[in-house]
Order: structure tokens, then sequence, then C-alpha cells
């Protein structure tokens, strides 16, 4: 079994992140062969300064392997050291109906919040489709949020096959249901794109800072609250063992708790959380000739993978 992912970089990695498809993607490690890209062509949709495009790039590398990617065991690379998988998105943008991009939620969620509309935000499935396609993925871990984009790639595989013969596996999206949706701070989604996410690599301080603006109803300590309606309690419940969750949730409907209370706990225990990460992070980041050959070889074991899809690809549509 072929798991693939990707992430775009874009930014810190957030809690959202890490929950939604860092770590599902990481506890394929040794299960089957796990295939993980950094996007950093999709990044250009919203990066479009050069050193930062770079720099983040090499950050998101850097923020995986000090979560726990073993390169041994998972093959990580650049999305732009692998040609391939733009030729291959023209060969599928041929079988891709206008009114199935124009149906996609996230294209028409982000020019509602104002980002400028341009055919890179529009056809960023079809290249999502041509990353998980060529690497021939069985399953596909992702946020619910993405759940989409893997259902427009199976519908783009089936009917590429349909048109021109059976040339793509038809990947399944893999989705935590616990974890489908992690909340903000603001209580949507979390999400670079809303500015409301809780970093894993920040510091002490700032992390205590953001997780104390998590947005909260009006109600006091002795009031009863519903711990399954709280965004503090959501994201508590992804950090603590299950009896503290369970004492938490007792005090919160019988009263007796406040929010205040719950958020202090919950930014230490996010920060114990990540405290092996950090330190793993530091040593990787005093070498970072390290990591970029970590990336080449990755890319060099990718490409072994996608030029031959890309080949089968062009045979069946006749370029070969």
């Amino acid at each position: 079994m072929r798991v693939l992912s990707g992430i775009q970089s874009s930014g810190e990695p957030h809690v959202g992140n890490y929950f939604g498809m860092m770590k599902p993607a990481l506890d394929f490690q040794g299960k089957g062969e796990v295939f993980l890209f950094i996007a950093n062509y999709h990044a250009l949709t919203t990066v479009q300064n050069a050193e930062q495009l770079r720099k983040k790039t090499l950050d998101t590398a850097l923020d995986f392997l000090a979560c726990g990617l073993d390169p041994q065991k998972t093959v990580i690379y650049r999305q732009s050291d692998v040609p391939e998988v733009h030729e291959l998105a023209w060969l599928l943008s041929i079988v891709t109906p206008m009114g199935l991009l124009e149906r996609c939620h996230s294209y028409k969620d982000k020019i509602a919040r104002g980002i400028p509309s341009n055919h890179g935000l529009f056809a960023y499935p079809v290249l999502m489709a041509a990353d998980i396609l060529a690497g021939q993925a069985d399953v596909v871990p992702v946020g619910q949020d993405q759940k989409q984009h893997v259902e427009v790639t199976r519908d783009i595989a089936i009917k590429f096959n349909n048109q021109f013969g059976e040339t793509f596996k038809i990947p399944a999206p893999l989705i935590k249901e616990e974890v489908a949706v992690v909340p903000g701070i603001d209580g949507q989604k979390m999400s670079k794109s809303y500015n409301n996410t809780i970093e894993i690599f920040t510091s002490q301080n700032e992390l205590r800072k953001t997780v104390m603006r998590i947005v909260t109803d009006s109600k006091t300590v002795a009031d009863k609250k519903d711990p399954d309606k709280c965004n503090v309690f959501a994201l508590y419940k992804l950090f603590a063992p299950p009896d503290k969750c369970a004492q938490a949730a007792d005090r919160y409907r019988n009263g007796g708790i406040g929010y205040g209370e719950v958020k202090k706990e919950l930014a230490e225990l996010i920060w114990q959380y990540f405290a092996q990460a950090r330190a793993r992070r530091e040593q990787l980041q005093a070498d970072p000739s390290g990591v970029e050959r970590i990336l080449r070889e990755g890319a060099e074991k990718a490409r072994q993978v996608i030029q031959t899809t890309l080949k089968k690809a062009r045979i069946a549509v006749g370029l070969e």
C-alpha cells in the first residue's frame, strides 16, 4: 500500500496541520510505502517572494523531520524537484470539466475572503490530482477541508481511465474523524488563510498568548458548560490523556471550572507535547546541507515511480 500526502510551504506549521495531515502520515511509517511532498508550487498561489518561499520550503522539511519523519521509511521530496508532475497536470486538465473546478469549496471560500482570483488558484485541484496520481497512491491522509480535493482527484482519474484506458489507481482519502476539523482560535477550522492558528514551533510566551485568545462564550466559572461546544475543550482533547479529559468534562458539566484555567493547562500541554520535536529541529537546523541531501535523495526515489506513471499516461494519450 502506498500512502501519499503533501503540505504547502506557505507558513509555520500549526496544530491543525499536525493532527489533520502530519501525524496521520507519520503514523503510516513502517506500515506501508509513504510518499510526502512539500508543495512549493501550490504555495506560489499565496507566497510570491522568492527568498521567503525558499526559506519556508526548507523550514517545512525541518518541521516534518523534527516531528518524527524517518527518511529511511518515508520518501520526502520537494514538488519542484519532480517536473514530471506538471506535464501530467496538463494531460489531466484535458479531461477535467470546468464545472468540477467551479464547485470546489476551497476556491470559492478563498475568493470570498478576498484572495485574488487567478488561474493557479482555480486550477489548484488539477495540480493536486497530478501530485497524487503521479505517485499511484492508494491512500491520501487529509484534513476534512481537503477531502473534496481527493474526491476531485478520483473523478479526474476515472474520467482519464475511461477515456484512455486504465492508467491510474483510484486513491481513497483517509480522515481521522475525531480530528477531521481542528478548530482555530476563532472557532473556524484552523487555517493559515484565516490567521487563526496555533503554531507548533513558536516560543512558549507566544504560545500562551495565542491560546489565551481562543474564543469562548461568556459563562462564568460557576456556570455549567457543554464541553462538546467549547473550542478550548476541542483542542484540549487532542493533547490531554483520557482521564484528564474525563475530569475536565465533568467539571464543565457540573460547573466549577473557568475557561482561563483550561487555556493555561492547554498551553502547557501543547508546549510539552512538542518538546522533543523542538529539540530535534534545533539539531537539524544546524545542518541545512543534510536536509537538502534528504530532499534530493527523496526526489530521485519519487521520480522513479512518477516517470513510469507519466510514460504510461503519454502512451495512453498518443504522445509516444
